[in-house]
This record gives C-alpha cells, structure tokens and sequence, in this order.
C-alpha cells in the first residue's frame, strides 16, 4: 500500500512538473510573439484581422510567424501570419520591412547592453556600494578606491 501511494506521488509531481514547463514554454512563445507583433506595428505594417472563418483560414494556411515575401507591379511585398494568437496577417511593403529590421537590431544592441551591464554588477564591477561615484570590486570596502 506505501509503495503504491509512493509512485502515485511521484506519477502526480512529475505530470505536474510537465505541466508547469508547458505552461511556461507557451507563455514564453505569447511574450515573444507580441514582441514581434508590436515591431511590425511601428514598423508601419497593416494588421488585418482574420474575423470570419474564411479570412482565418487564409491565415492558417501561410507559414506561422514568420515572414513570406510576394512579388506584385509595385514591388516586394511581405506578409506576417499569427493564426495562434493574435489572429491575423501584418503586411507591409519593403519599407515597412526595412524599419522592421532595424527595430529588431536595436532591440538586440539593447538586449546585449543590458546583459552586460548585469554581467558587471555581478562580477563585482559595478558603482561601489559603499562610496558613491566610485567604481570597482566592491567587496574590496571604501578605503580601497
């Protein structure tokens, strides 16, 4: 009988193990895809929401969050499709997908800087903490700077 509730206990910590990583792994793709979605907003792509079952289908059907470009008489034309979670297709001209790009890159110049700006003040090489304006280990105390 102990051993029974013993692997029922395990059996019930690991689904529910399972479950927490797949709840995070999901909030983790919604985090980035609204990311994603509000560069292309400023950007300069139009959303077109899919609000009837047709329109949804179309969206369905193109590859998901990532871009397809299309060429017509007035040149590139580039398409977003987001069936999961917003619903919908961003398309934007070449333009559009230029300051898409650059968004992107500046955000990963940012996302760099801020990571090692974290870098420094755990390894110590950040402002002092007990002398203001100083800069060094601070475990190494005022007197040292």
């Amino acid at each position: 009988m102990r051993n029974r509730m013993q692997r029922l206990l395990i059996a019930a910590s690991g689904v529910l193990i399972l479950v927490f990583i797949i709840s995070g792994c999901a909030t983790i793709e919604r985090t980035s895809a609204k990311d994603d979605e509000s560069k292309l907003a400023a950007a300069g792509f139009k959303i077109k929401i899919g609000d009837t079952p047709e329109k949804l289908a179309q969206i369905n059907a193109m590859p998901q969050r990532t871009f397809t470009v299309e060429k017509s008489e007035n040149g590139l034309h580039w398409n977003y499709a987001d069936a999961d979670f917003c619903r919908c297709l961003y398309t934007g001209d070449e333009s559009a997908y230029q300051r898409y790009q650059e968004l992107a890159v500046r955000e990963r110049i940012a996302e760099t800087n801020r990571q090692a700006a974290l870098d420094m003040d755990t390894f110590g090489w950040g402002p002092n903490p007990w002398r203001r304006g100083t800069w060094g280990p601070g475990f190494w105390g005022p007197g040292y700077w």
